[in-house]
């Protein structure tokens, strides 16, 4: 992803692919070494063999334990693209966890991938350890309690043949029967009758069990023999893998499991880890990773645990509706399609390791394999490729998710490595530069392709919090091998930004003059704190402020970001926690991890391959000239999960091409955008201006009549957020009932003041008069809200509430938005709504008569579609360009000509790493050249972009080059 061409460009760039087999496929296909890169012998190894089936992808060691919060926490888009096929949520009206109702979640799930839910019935109690830890003197109490749970299922839900039951949770451990060699005549007697309540209430019920905390090979043989003899014997085998050392035994945990089974004579079970990992895991790509490519090389489901709260996918997204580095990770296993191949890591079975797992689905003719959690460079050694499916040379592209914080919203995983390759002996190798160990990563390989694959380029640099010249702070080690608690990047954070004089700084070389972009994953104290702030110097001048979003700890940490602009050369940057010497921002005593700072070069923009796409009934074409592109025709759709950096409007383009005139759907997390189009057969391009929230974006493309979808590009239009309706919410809303204006104390981040204590009965509402001009039609309610609310009796959890806001419109209907739990109720969080208004000026009255509503800030209604265009194919312009990295004087050096090969003039632009230039009206066999110094020795592999306009046209050329060292 990332790939940038301009509008209408497409047809010229396959003929500069085509025409330049020299200068552009071969440099790409050569880019085997990236920054980074290490010796052999730093080196690790992956072999994968595409021929050996280990069999079909199991795809349900994405589950989790109370992953899901309400309806709506997470949002569909989010849990439709990690895709958990499982979860385990809280008994139906139990009061061990506020949200978490299975009722009021399974809806999320069942229509976005999830394939059954579990249901602990000891979650209806209201105390950890259940009943006080204690098995009650009357059991029958507690087998009312499985007849009242399993009736509510029954009655209550719209999928209860997708429920899984669980009569009992950790049975080994804190809860009742602990020890097993007193209580195991029990326990069986016990399990005996409530398996048999709930098959009474419930003939056609699922029952998993045991669910306990640890592994045990005696107790699960004596479990297995007696629920045989008594027919009492569970759907699925159930237990728990939390300790970070079950990297190294799971596998021979499950060996025994099955020989268990075969000398008992029942099975093989279906086997669900029902929790797995550690709070060091959560949020983590490169942990996750292994733990994930453990339980589906061996065909089992799995669960994450549950550390902090409900509903965030158990620390693998980020806030509202946003991906952190893991929910990548989440969304690429749930891409995999086919068949899992033999995967062989550097060593099996050993913790905090390399390793990965390997897919080949051959109807669409790609192999796919992830992998992380080492800390050197990877060699993957593909073997087995069959020429019949991929041909004689592939294309493979690597991208990479890295750790980003728990709350740190991460974008689409850059290129980081991209290369066309021939394959030799069914074989080709392929480096992956790699120095961090919480990084994941994802290689597809996949026939020649239309259009060769291209590395971002864009100019980064990341700094370790801890490796800065620091002033009144403090370094904290947070090692790996600290499992209770949250990873930190480099296993490192710096605190005490206390006083005045506290601050983190650091000199980078700034390759060219512009705009850039300061990412700071760092942890707010929000309960305690609220939001925080720091000062941003540069070169000992003031730069701007850095703006943190509470969090749920200091060392749970999210990431700030800001905008700066630099001049080229050595240039000091400056964290601070003042901004005048002496006196100490609000809320800066924020901790410190990682600084990510890199090149804006115009709107975000990204875009989607369609061959990458979760297909359904569409196949991907390879044929010449349409290799890559997805045939997309009657009932079949290509889904997309985009990312957005901010809520705004976004361009989204479709580049395809049809054989006759048809007509394309667009759907935005299940909305209809209408009028995309193409008027005749041939190449075209649809765009939708559309309102799009921070973080995923569900978008499915259709089309009856058919087309060749070749990708899907998101770009930034952030000129057309001026078309918003925003409003302070104390200046426009009509209070009634206990619904009052109020101030919000410092450290905060509202713009004025604040609207509370709205809802908790149907009179305390506002009411917001409808703006002029603000139709009828489809439109983004976007409220800036706090809700600190939750539960204190917990244990250890924390115990969130989710509030919700009603929007009732004057004549038309009533929608509900669910806002998620924000650590502070001095932070302000913005979430996005999807409002359908039917009237044309209908007042909308805002509240909760059954909770209280959420403390608002702001409002906004956005249009959902600003502007739809059609195009057909534009003519490009033809350049010629030359790229030739060169050593002088022991510095490297990179040669750039571009040569006008129209009939008129030609306006030249040239991008590098490493500066720009541009030449004007350039005349017909003319050039525009430019030798760009690196001012080092060692020139990294890259990619120069070369544009060219004339006449109205335009076209850009994306140029790859390989590593120089001038030593």
């Amino acid at each position: 992803m990332h790939g940038k061409r301009a509008d209408g460009g497409r047809r010229m760039l396959r003929r500069l692919t085509a025409g330049l087999t020299a200068s552009v496929v071969a440099a790409t296909g050569a880019v085997t070494v990236l920054p980074g890169a290490a010796a052999a012998e730093d080196v690790e190894v992956l072999t994968v063999d595409l021929s050996a089936s280990t069999g079909a992808v199991q795809g349900g060691a994405s589950g989790m334990l109370y992953g899901l919060g309400d309806d709506g926490v997470p949002t569909d888009p989010i849990i439709a693209g990690a895709r958990p096929t499982n979860v385990t949520q809280k008994a139906p009206h139990g009061a061990q966890h506020p949200n978490g109702d299975p009722l009021d979640v399974e809806r999320s799930l069942f229509e976005n991938g999830g394939e059954y839910l579990m249901v602990n019935i000891q979650d209806y109690y209201p105390d950890w350890a259940y009943n006080g830890g204690k098995r009650p003197e009357d059991f029958d109490t507690y087998l009312d309690i499985v007849r009242t749970v399993v009736t509510s299922i029954v009655e209550e839900s719209d999928y209860p043949e997708r429920y899984v039951f669980t009569p009992f949770n950790e049975p080994d451990g804190i809860n009742w029967y602990g020890d097993w060699n007193v209580m195991r005549d029990t326990f069986l007697a016990d399990w005996k009758a409530a398996y048999q309540t709930i098959k009474e209430v419930y003939p056609e019920a699922k029952i998993a069990g045991p669910g306990d905390a640890w592994w045990h090979g005696t107790s699960t043989r004596q479990i297995l023999t007696y629920a045989k003899a008594n027919d009492v014997l569970p759907d699925m085998w159930t237990w728990h893998e939390l300790g970070v050392e079950n990297l190294a035994t799971f596998r021979s945990h499950l060996a025994e499991f099955r020989q268990i089974e075969r000398e008992v004579g029942v099975g093989p079970l279906p086997v669900n880890i029902t929790e797995y990992a550690m709070r060091r895991d959560m949020g983590v790509p490169g942990q996750l990773v292994q733990w994930i490519s453990m339980f589906e090389d061996e065909k089992v489901d799995a669960q994450t645990a549950y550390w902090t709260f409900a509903g965030n996918l158990n620390d693998n997204m980020a806030k509202n509706n946003g991906a952190n580095g893991a929910w990548w990770l989440l969304k690429w296993y749930g891409d995999l399609t086919g068949e899992t191949v033999e995967l062989t890591p550097p060593a099996l079975n050993k913790v905090d390791t390399l390793q990965g797992i390997a897919a080949l689905d051959e109807e669409k003719h790609q192999a796919t394999v992830l992998f992380g959690g080492g800390a050197k460079d990877v060699r993957l050694d593909l073997s087995g490729i069959d020429a019949e499916v991929f041909g004689d040379e592939v294309d493979v592209q690597v991208r990479r998710a890295e750790f980003t914080g728990q709350e740190g919203e991460a974008l689409a995983p850059p290129v980081v490595v991209a290369e066309r390759v021939a394959v030799v002996d069914g074989a080709v190798q392929v480096v992956v530069p790699n120095r961090d160990r919480h990084s994941a990563y994802q290689v597809v390989v996949t026939p020649v392709l239309d259009e060769a694959p291209i590395v971002d380029t864009t100019w980064k640099q990341r700094v370790e919090a801890e490796s800065t010249r620091l002033s009144g702070l403090t370094v904290v080690d947070r090692p790996a091998g600290d499992a209770w608690t949250f990873a930190a990047s480099g296993a490192k954070d710096v605190r005490g930004f206390t006083s005045a004089g506290a601050s983190a700084s650091w000199t980078v070389d700034v390759p060219t003059t512009g705009t850039y972009r300061l990412g700071v994953i760092a942890g707010v104290n929000g309960p305690n704190v609220g939001p925080g702030s720091h000062a941003l110097f540069v070169d000992g001048a003031p730069a701007g402020t850095i703006r943190y979003e509470a969090g749920f700890s200091d060392s749970y940490r999210g990431k700030a970001e800001v905008l700066v602009e630099l001049q080229a050369g050595a240039r000091e940057l400056s964290v601070r926690a003042s901004a005048d010497g002496s006196t100490v921002l609000p809320g800066a005593n924020v901790t410190l991890d990682r600084f990510d700072l890199e090149r804006v070069d115009g709107p975000d923009t990204s875009t989607y391959p369609a061959n990458l796409a979760r297909l359904s009934a569409a196949t991907v074409s390879y044929d010449a000239g349409t290799a890559g592109r997805v045939e997309v025709a009657g009932e079949g759709s290509a889904t997309f999960y985009v990312a957005a950096r901010a809520t705004g409007y976004y361009d989204v383009t479709l580049d395809y091409s049809a054989d006759a005139a048809t007509t394309v759907g667009l759907r935005l997390n299940g909305r209809e955008v209408a009028g995309l189009a193409a008027d005749a057969a041939g190449e075209r391009t649809s765009t939708a201006r559309v309102h799009l929230a921070k973080g995923i974006t569900e978008l499915t493309v259709t089309s009856p009549e058919g087309i060749a979808l070749g990708s899907l590009t998101t770009t930034r239009a952030a000129e057309s957020d001026a078309t918003v309706t925003t409003v302070e919410a104390e200046d426009v809303l009509q209070l009634s009932g206990g619904a009052r204006l109020e101030s919000v104390a410092q450290p905060t981040d509202v713009s004025g003041r604040q609207v509370s204590w709205l809802g908790g009965s149907a009179q305390s509402v506002a009411v917001w008069p409808r703006a002029e001009g603000v139709g009828a039609g489809q439109y983004d309610l976007v409220v800036r809200y706090a809700n600190a609310e939750k539960n204190t009796g917990h244990a250890y959890n924390t115990d969130v509430i989710t509030r919700f806001l009603d929007v009732s419109e004057a004549g038309g209907d009533t929608t509900r938005g669910a806002f998620r739990h924000n650590y502070s109720w001095k932070g302000f969080w913005t979430h996005t709504v999807a409002l359908d208004l039917t009237t044309d000026d209908g007042a909308l009255t805002l509240g909760n008569a059954t909770g209280w509503a959420p403390n608002l800030d702001t409002l906004a209604l956005a249009p959902l579609v600003l502007d739809v265009t059609n195009s057909g194919p534009a003519a490009g312009v033809t350049l010629d360009v030359q790229v030739q990295p060169r050593c002088l004087a022991g510095k490297a050096y990179l040669a750039v000509r571009a040569t006008n090969q129209e009939q008129s003039a030609v306006d030249i632009s040239i991008a590098t790493a490493f500066g720009t230039r541009e030449f004007a009206a350039v005349g017909p066999e003319r050039s525009g050249y430019q030798s760009f110094a690196t001012r080092t020795a060692r020139l990294e592999a890259g990619t120069v972009t070369v544009a060219g306009a004339t006449d109205g046209r335009d076209g850009r050329y994306d140029v790859a080059y390989d590593a120089l060292d001038c030593d």
